[in-house]
């Protein structure tokens, strides 16, 4: 069930598509959230808006509402944390700059992945992982793909138990802004920053109060309660998080691929009563329909 109550909206503010490391075109991915039932929807590939021009052309046809959207990736206390922009204006020179700071950082750091997997012998690896993600950046996921494709390892989930994932070779964090300077590239192209999937940077409760009290004097607006893969427990102590911080409610599946019914396109565990949603504070707010 979704968060929205009344059932003629169904809102996803968090997905990914070929642009970063998402298996769905822009187009593809919007046809498949109408087939979901989608009425609003915000592609937030990583650290790029590069699809937002196809997707809303698509969201047009299918009349759904896009929200511009980007997943950006920062530094907390020398901890990759993500966060979503959402409802900004893409056409902001400043914005646009730190877009391509942020792509910079981010062939960086492909390049460094490819770099200390160079010993598994596997030729033109980076160029490989490029193709993989359409001639764009790759991201881990694509670096998977090609290990399996040369027979290093059997699916994706040994590539990132061997290789990839957190503390292996491949595990590499250290290109990313801090936090504060992601919010207020969002803050000044008029958008709305989130704490995004707060339970999956495996914080202690502690550290992420801690964390969610220095994104919010930050200027950190809003904190993602509903998402995929977590339990009714975490999401009601991420509700009180946002009460406590008083910050908005966000929700999102976090769509990468079919397939996974666990994070399809608007499937989304419905939030505790007495949020206060992200959408009722956009520039042009969506609010529940007036009853007939």
């Amino acid at each position: 069930m979704t968060i929205p109550q009344d059932p003629h909206l169904c809102i996803d503010l968090h997905c990914h598509s070929t642009a970063s490391d998402g298996a769905l075109s822009p187009a593809e991915l919007v046809e498949r959230a109408a087939s979901c039932g989608v009425t609003h929807l915000s592609l937030t590939d990583h650290d790029t808006i590069a699809g937002l021009a196809q997707a809303d052309a698509a969201a047009r046809a299918k009349g759904i509402m896009l929200i511009p959207g980007v997943e950006l990736s920062c530094l907390w206390k020398s901890r990759t944390i993500h966060i979503v922009g959402l409802d900004f204006d893409p056409e902001t020179d400043g914005f646009r700059k730190a877009l391509e700071h942020q792509n910079d950082n981010r062939w960086a750091r492909a390049r460094l992945i490819a770099d200390r997997l160079a010993k598994l012998g596997i030729d033109d690896l980076l160029a490989k992982a490029s193709e993989v993600a359409g001639g764009d950046v790759p991201g881990r996921p694509h670096f998977a793909k090609v290990l399996i494709e040369a027979g290093v390892v059997r699916n994706a989930a040994q590539a990132f138990k061997r290789y990839l994932g957190n503390g292996k070779p491949g595990d590499v964090k250290a290109f990313w802004p801090e936090l504060p300077e992601v919010v207020r590239w969002i803050t000044e192209a008029g958008g709305i920053a989130v704490l995004a999937h707060p339970r999956k940077y495996q914080l202690t409760a502690t550290k992420l109060r801690e964390l969610t009290a220095d994104f919010r004097r930050a200027g950190g607006r809003a904190i993602e309660v509903s998402t995929s893969g977590q339990s009714s427990g975490d999401m009601g102590f991420l509700a009180e998080l946002c009460r406590k911080e008083k910050l908005l409610a966000s929700q999102g599946s976090d769509f990468h691929f079919p397939g996974a019914p666990w994070c399809e396109l608007g499937r989304i565990m419905k939030m505790p009563d007495g949020l206060e949603p992200v959408w009722h504070s956009f520039r042009r707010p969506v609010l529940n329909p007036a009853p007939v």
